[in-house]
């Protein structure tokens, strides 16, 4: 099969497409034809094993141990371990593959029974279902879980002009929050068409000087100290961080705990666990119209490496999609 390969960590330019063996499917396994993909943040940082946390999880200190890239994907079951239950060969699925050894920039992808794989939705374009699950999983996870958030609450989102940014303006809103989007200038119409109240271009003015507070903060890009953060939080507020490098995560999780210790605001990094239920309840959302994935790019395999390079820029106002 044809699949999108690197030996190495570095710039996009490292990639190649590749002819590879088909996975061959275990007792527990579902083998599912690939029809599209998307992309992720955390595709650019696998890439180029950037920020260090990358190395230090298990993708491999020095070179990369999976040569594969690639985890949302959507397509066609192809067949399934004796062992597998609930679907069958023919079925047309969305699913997560971070956990099981990522693999979606190929024409077939091979995942546990056990892996947040569902059935899609006949209506929805694999192409749209594509684009749900890490983007979904870290808006519902951060907004209705870990944030409780509220109807009437103020909630911003920083870094709302991409993927899981996209997804989390609809959602807030379709909970009845208030939104502020902060993103840099080319996404400032973009975030008000999703249904933004309030937009800041975060190069040309600084949020955290506007005399504002917030019930809760997503920030998803992850380059702001703990310190501002509090300082626009309401006392009772909650602070999510998505993302971030080393020291910013170190930051938020042992600051975060004293901060949340000592005062009534809360403030801590999101674990975004991939699961069959929630991946249900955003297909469940998309169909009810409450939400809707944008796609941004469309791309082919031999173009992942242009996709994400574009991603990794900054200029993706919602989701990058590769068709395979």
């Amino acid at each position: 099969m044809r699949a999108i390969v690197r030996d190495e960590y570095g710039p996009p330019e490292i990639l190649r497409i590749e002819e590879v063996p088909k996975p061959t499917p275990g007792n527990d396994d579902l083998l599912v034809r690939v029809h599209a993909a998307s992309v992720n943040k955390g595709d650019w940082e696998i890439l180029r094993g950037e920020p260090l946390w990358v190395r230090l999880v298990g993708f491999g200190f020095r070179k990369p141990k999976i040569r594969l890239l690639g985890y949302d994907f959507a397509g066609c079951v192809e067949s399934v371990g004796k062992d597998v239950k609930e679907l069958r060969p023919g079925d047309e699925v969305v699913g997560h593959a971070l956990e099981h050894g990522l693999g979606a920039f190929a024409e077939y992808v091979c995942v546990p029974q056990r892996a947040a794989v569902v059935r899609k939705p006949a209506a929805l374009r694999f192409e749209d279902a594509a684009a749900i699950p890490e983007s979904g999983f870290i808006a519902i996870q951060a907004l209705r879980d870990k944030g409780r958030l509220q109807t009437g609450q103020r909630v911003l989102i920083n870094g709302a002009g991409g993927g899981a940014g996209s997804l989390a303006i609809q959602l807030a809103k379709s909970m009845g929050a208030e939104v502020t989007a902060v993103d840099n200038t080319e996404k400032q119409d973009f975030m008000r068409l999703l249904g933004a109240d309030d937009v800041i271009d975060h190069t040309a003015e600084d949020f955290a000087e506007q005399g504002q507070h917030y019930d809760l903060i997503l920030d998803i890009v992850g380059y702001r100290p703990l310190s501002t953060w509090k300082r626009v939080l309401t006392p009772n507020g909650i602070y999510i961080a998505a993302g971030g490098s080393v020291s910013k995560i170190a930051e938020t999780v042992l600051a975060g705990a004293w901060i949340s210790a000592t005062t009534k605001r809360k403030m801590g990094m999101l674990a975004v666990r991939p699961n069959k239920d929630d991946l249900v309840s955003l297909l469940e959302l998309i169909e009810n119209g409450a939400v809707k994935p944008i796609i941004d790019r469309r791309y082919s395999l031999a173009q992942v490496p242009e996709a994400i390079r574009y991603l990794g820029e900054g200029h993706s106002k919602g989701k990058l999609v590769i068709t395979v």
